[in-house]
């Protein structure tokens, strides 16, 4: 199997260059070869590579620069993933890519599934909704995997920004009133690697396409994983962490308060059981492999 994954510098795409190495000829880009910004060029790139699954992690990710830049945002969010799903179809490929649980508005209390209503509230979510929709009405195997909260040690994440302001300052003030599952970005790729696995031996099946959700599981705020940061950082000693309501903390694009995401559907379809976060971070953390 001939891979290529986009985004390969990306906190998802660094883990999957790792993790898919073995899965066949895997053909990683970053920016420099393929930039979602230059839609012209995604087809002709797609026809020299000829691959049998395109994984797409690129993707515009300032979740609060995009209010301001929202043509660039719907251009690599929106526009591109649907080029890209076109050129998938003329090269006989699948497509796996990412999405956020910032296409759901977060007024609800039990966890969002694939089939309830989105209403994304930022530019960002809008982005990746209209992403989303462009893939599927592609007419091509697809797979997109909804995730949220991602982070890892590498590029730009909420834990390192966490214990690098910590390092710096006395007390952290941080948002207690939004909930969600932090994902390592590890675990996401790991579970590609088993949905591939799976594609591999059965073929894009009806069943092994669609929207599914992947993130960690159990629950907490912004606060709560700070807290777990700087516990098992050893940082909490010298940081004092207050936690704030998000009226105290107005951000340009605005967060759902509530974005868990339902993970029964990926357990079913592909035996996927995602790590409860605290034992993720753990591991993220200590640097297990």
């Amino acid at each position: 199997m001939k891979i290529l994954l986009t985004g390969k510098t990306g906190q998802i795409g660094g883990e999957l260059n790792n993790v898919l190495k073995d899965m066949g000829e895997l053909v990683a880009v970053g920016r420099e070869q393929l930039d979602l910004a230059q839609i012209d060029s995604i087809e002709s790139t797609v026809l020299d590579i000829q691959p049998d699954i395109i994984v797409n992690t690129a993707a515009y990710t300032a979740v609060d620069k995009a209010e301001e830049e929202s043509d660039l945002a719907m251009t690599v969010n929106a526009v591109a993933p649907g080029v890209l799903a076109k050129a998938a179809k003329k090269a006989g490929a699948g497509l796996i890519h990412y999405s956020t649980d910032y296409v759901f508005e977060g007024r609800s209390n039990t966890p969002y599934r694939e089939e309830d209503a989105t209403g994304p509230l930022s530019v960002y979510g809008k982005s990746k909704l209209a992403g989303e929709n462009a893939i599927v009405e592609a007419g091509i195997p697809y797979l997109i995997l909804r995730t949220a909260w991602v982070y890892s040690l590498q590029g730009k994440s909420f834990l390192k920004t966490i214990t690098k302001l910590a390092a710096e300052r006395d007390t952290l003030r941080i948002v207690d009133d939004q909930i969600g599952a932090p994902t390592w970005a590890r675990s996401i790729a790991l579970a590609t690697r088993k949905i591939l696995e799976q594609y591999l031996k059965n073929g894009p099946e009806p069943s092994l396409s669609g929207i599914f959700h992947l993130t960690c599981q159990g629950k907490t705020s912004w606060y709560g994983f700070a807290k777990e940061i700087l516990n098992l950082s050893g940082a909490s000693q010298n940081t004092e962490l207050l936690p704030i309501p998000t009226s105290d903390y107005p951000t340009p694009a605005a967060r759902p308060p509530y974005s868990l995401l339902c993970n029964e559907k990926v357990k079913k379809v592909f035996a996927i059981e995602m790590p409860h976060w605290h034992d993720a971070i753990k591991n993220c953390l200590s640097k297990k492999p």
